[in-house]
């Protein structure tokens, strides 16, 4: 019964163990499905079922009936060209990377954007090429392909005899490394893999985006400087292109590298203005297509190329090429180099789009996010275009620029698709140090992150831990291993918690039914003889350790410790009243001989098993006192304790190795005369001990009960029937009944006839 009393309540109600409740209420059986319940729900076929699995295949199909084309459609029309200028540029600039035509990077913007419009999950994530994806295909077609160098003979008898030139050859590469990408993410999406993205944290995925903002960073400086950089895809990758760049600094094309500055400079500028002014522009000001219109303009009425020696974009073809077949002597040569690509690209899509989808509040799907990946880059690779995911930068631009739908990336293909069929020729004077310095441009706001690390220390130690470490991780080992390692160092850090778990001793606050840790609050009250300890976390064989010595520290002494010296005095007092040398008296037991010895060593050294079994004083005519003084000062440590209370209301699970450990410690606390208390487990705890055989003779399951505050009102009933006056007869009728102050303290009222418990 609940009664409340302005902001107070009354509760009166029995107090209950686990076993008294279960009497009390019964539970209902509930039928627990099988696997092959399981198999055929899965196997079951349904108009409701066929529906949700359309939406989930389709999910254009939930949101498109849904839009809002008067608040949306302009919004989205705006991100759209905004983020179709920016695909474009980067398209050009990121093929570059793979060591093929800039057409090719038009296509590798254009296939995968129309097939996430269907089947993609984020509503602001701007698919197409990525310059670590671009960087780590480089690799591939450099290693594969032939050099310019190579005869004509050479390139008859290589394995991709089949084209009629290196260029060529180059794309056949590509295309057959981004199909099988493709494939994988397709298979992994299909078999719902995708769950493998609750591993990425956001700490971790803060730190792996601002970790592949310096690798673009980085990539795109051999560009700006227009310097010869090998592609490296190892460890340590970052640096050694770094060292590639100063060792060669001299030969840096100094009208390249102030055109990218200015750009640089021009482009942070208008978008700051932008940010800071968003409320008062109706559309931000498209400077990415400013610059490129004036930088294009530029170079070809001044003639950079042949005045300055300036790279530029070069020959663009118009309209689309035919699709081509993947060599499948390709497939088996770069199955590895695949397998990477295909996980580097859903690991960093999926970490932009939780960006996103946390701050405007949607749900992702990581299977159909490799679905509608595989898919993009499978078409893709058949049309001649290359790997892809996102780009940090393009998705900042599709977002910030207002974009609510994917209809804004609809539009955002539409544009690349009017440069590759009309105007893609107006862009051959393009200076490839402008397409990198505008993919620069939207690198700000992922490398702000830094800021980050502030803020999570306050907040969380280990969250900002795994942020460094992952930034670093994947600066050292590169984007691929540096995730896998990054994922790995996150999962440490959960079994570290775990493991050195913050255990607590608790005492009453307030002379009321809440606990709390004694070490918080000034008015704590703590019953005599009584300890309570929590453990927060899952108690398993890593632990088990570490939570008996945080307990022995808890209640300040060792119980096997003095178990053991119990079990030693003992035999010397057996062997002294064998030999007629102990004598009872009223002041308790006496030695009537001096200078009786016996070997310390030999007790310790002979049968050490048997210092660990229970107490046991039957075959003696009296009882030991262990508290008082023993004969011939035989010296055993006293123990103020006599009740231990567990409260594992946060203990999610235990495994078999811990539960051997658990059972040992209760049985050392039980066998000194420690009453121990469970409280705050679920009946699933309890139902596992019982199948695993937990309980015995020593420990039982009645020690369980439903809160502190039960066990802590049975101990005081329990200790105050050991010193009632009462004959045992008159014990069994009576109850006591406790109650609480008007000033919060616990008192016991008289004794009568039995009555409910009240607190």
């Amino acid at each position: 019964m609940i009664e409340p009393i302005g902001n107070q309540y009354i509760v009166a109600r029995p107090v209950y163990s686990s076993n008294a409740f279960g009497e009390e209420h019964k539970k209902k059986d509930r039928y627990h499905k099988t696997f092959l319940d399981h198999l055929k729900v899965c196997c079951s076929c349904s108009t409701q079922k066929a529906r949700g699995i359309a939406l989930s295949l389709f999910p254009i199909a939930s949101w498109l009936p849904a839009y809002r084309l008067k608040e949306w459609l302009l919004s989205d029309i705006v991100s759209g060209i905004s983020t179709g200028l920016v695909s474009v540029l980067q398209g050009l600039a990121f093929a570059l990377l793979v060591n093929i035509s800039p057409i090719y990077g038009l296509y590798a913007a254009f296939f995968p954007g129309i097939i996430y419009l269907f089947l993609g999950t984020s509503r602001h994530l701007s698919v197409g090429p990525f310059p670590i994806l671009s960087m780590m295909l480089g690799a591939v077609v450099s290693r594969l392909t032939i050099d310019a160098s190579t005869t004509t003979t050479e390139l008859s008898n290589s394995s991709a005899g089949n084209v009629s030139s290196l260029e060529e050859q180059k794309v056949m590469v590509a295309a057959t490394v981004t199909v099988l990408s493709g494939i994988i993410q397709l298979i992994l999406g299909v078999l719902r893999i995708g769950f493998v993205v609750i591993y990425l944290s956001e700490s971790l995925i803060s730190g792996f985006t601002t970790a592949a903002a310096v690798h673009v960073l980085v990539s795109q400086l051999k560009f700006i400087l227009q310097l010869q950089v090998p592609p490296h895809t190892d460890p340590f990758s970052l640096f050694k292109v770094l060292k590639s760049i100063f060792t060669q600094i001299e030969k840096t094309n100094i009208a390249d590298l102030v055109t990218a500055l200015i750009i640089l400079v021009v482009v942070f500028v208008v978008k700051e203005i932008n940010q800071r002014f968003k409320d008062k522009f109706p559309v931000p000001i498209p400077i990415e297509f400013i610059m490129t219109v004036i930088a294009t303009g530029v170079s070809y009425g001044f003639d950079f190329q042949n005045k300055f020696n300036v790279s530029v974009v070069g020959e663009m073809q118009s309209g689309f090429q035919p699709p081509i077949a993947p060599d499948v002597k390709t497939f088996q040569a770069t199955i590895g180099d695949s397998f990477g690509l295909a996980i580097v690209a859903f690991a960093v899509a999926f970490s932009v789009a939780s960006v996103y989808s946390l701050k405007h509040d949607y749900p992702l799907d990581g299977s159909q996010e490799l679905i509608a990946l595989g898919l993009g880059n499978i078409f893709s690779g058949a049309f001649r275009g290359f790997a892809g995911s996102t780009a940090l930068s393009r998705s900042a631009v599709q977002e910030s620029t207002g974009g609510k739908t994917q209809i804004a990336g609809l539009v955002s293909a539409i544009i690349v698709l009017i440069v590759i069929v009309g105007i893609g020729f107006l862009l051959e004077p393009l200076q490839k140090s402008v397409l990198a310095a505008l993919a620069l441009g939207n690198l700000k706001g992922m490398l702000m992150q830094f800021a980050e690390i502030g803020r999570l220390w306050k907040k969380d130690k280990y969250d900002c831990l795994i942020w460094i470490m992952t930034f670093i991780l994947a600066i050292v080992l590169g984007l691929g291993l540096g995730l896998a390692a990054s994922v790995a160092f996150q999962l440490l850090t959960i079994v570290f918690r775990t493991q050195f778990p913050k255990c607590s001793t608790l005492a009453n606050i307030g002379r009321s039914n809440i606990y709390k840790n004694k070490k918080d609050y000034s008015d704590m009250y703590e019953p005599e003889g009584v300890k309570i300890f929590r453990c927060p976390s899952p108690i398993y064989f890593a632990n088990i350790r570490f939570f008996k010595q945080k307990l022995i520290d808890a209640v300040g002494f060792s119980p096997l410790r003095i178990l053991r010296k119990r079990n030693k005095a003992l035999k010397k007092i057996r062997k002294l009243q064998k030999q007629g040398l102990l004598q009872v008296t009223p002041k308790g037991v006496i030695c009537t001989v001096d200078g009786v010895k016996d070997s310390d060593e030999e007790l310790d050294n002979n049968h050490i098993e048997e210092l660990d079994q229970p107490v046991n004083t039957t075959d003696l005519p009296f009882q030991i006192d262990w508290d008082a003084d023993l004969p011939l000062n035989i010296k055993v440590p006293r123990i103020s304790l006599h009740s231990l209370i567990l409260d594992f209301s946060a203990v999610s699970f235990l495994d078999i190795s811990s539960m051997r450990g658990l059972k040992t410690i209760l049985q050392e606390f039980i066998r000194i005369q420690v009453d121990v208390y469970i409280v705050g487990t679920d009946d699933d705890f309890i139902e596992k001990l019982t199948r695993c055989e937990f309980f015995d003779d020593e420990v039982q399951s009645s020690i369980f009960f439903l809160t502190i505050h039960d066990a802590i009102l049975h101990i005081l009933m329990k200790k105050d029937y050991s010193t009632s006056k009462f004959n045992s007869s008159q014990e069994k009728g009576m109850k006591f009944d406790f109650t609480i102050n008007t000033n919060g303290g616990i008192r016991k009222r008289e004794c009568q006839v039995p009555v409910e418990t009240r607190f």
